[in-house]
């Protein structure tokens, strides 16, 4: 999945190739059969090969307004925990970017298409992924952000990259931070299949908008690297120590 990276400069932009989705379908809301139906088997593909631990109010989640998920990234367990227990949970859809490409796939790319992913072109995906990260809140819906961009190899918050905090700031979005950890565990890097046994914990912190913390007068600059840090701070804070790298040392 895409973090979303605020574009630099207008005229480097790439002109818009023809979308695979049209809007009204990357703007949908609604929680179809299909989407259940993968979170049904989703939650019992989870449970068969490992105890699966939710933690967290998740009925402090907003059910209307735009939302951000918000978690650390140590294994591809991630995104499945989170479609199979917080979509019958939320009642709202997720929406996830996703890498277009995936969209021409078999099987994957159906489920791809009518399950809540938005496709991003890899080529302009800094650009890309904003502008469409901005649509998908400013309709007010839910939208899942990995901080980091990418799987961490070492199980440890890895340095996140800004887009998320400057998305947050000009949306103004309630942020959910979600903590995995032991996923990495379950299905380590590099490894096609998750293994079986162990334990995988996701916990659901408290919800909060940045501009209830940040200072009023704060300039630009500084209130995205505070954002940052927030957000980070606030997802280290829901998982085990031998993930949080750096954001544990004051702890």
């Amino acid at each position: 999945m895409s973090t979303p990276t605020e574009p630099a400069d207008r005229h480097t932009e790439r002109p818009s190739a023809k979308p695979v989705l049209a809007e009204s379908e990357i703007l949908r809301s609604d929680v179809t059969p299909l989407i259940r139906a993968i979170a049904a088997v989703s939650r019992f593909l989870c449970r068969s090969v490992t105890r699966v631990r939710i933690e967290g109010d998740t009925g402090a989640i907003p059910r209307e307004g735009p939302v951000i998920l918000a978690a650390n990234h140590v294994s591809n367990f991630d995104p499945v925990m989170i479609g199979a227990f917080l979509t019958p949970r939320l009642g709202r859809r997720i929406h996830w970017l996703g890498k277009k490409e995936m969209f021409d796939w078999p099987i994957v790319g159906y489920m791809a298409r009518n399950g809540g992913v938005v496709p991003v072109d890899r080529q302009g995906a800094d650009v890309e992924a904003f502008r469409v990260a901005r649509r998908i809140l400013d309709a007010g819906h839910v939208l899942m952000v990995f901080p980091e961009g990418t799987r961490s190899p070492t199980g440890q918050l890895q340095t996140p990259k800004d887009g998320l905090a400057m998305l947050a700031l000009r949306t103004n979005p309630t942020i959910v931070p979600i903590g995995f950890s032991n996923t990495d565990a379950v299905w380590p890097k590099g490894r096609p299949i998750p293994r079986f046994g162990g334990h995988a914990t996701m916990r659901i912190g408290e919800p909060f908008r940045l501009a209830d913390l940040l200072p009023p007068a704060i300039d630009r600059k500084a209130a995205k690297g505070l954002a940052t840090a927030l957000i980070m701070q606030r997802i280290a804070a829901l998982i085990d120590p031998r993930h949080r790298g750096t954001y544990g040392e004051d702890r």
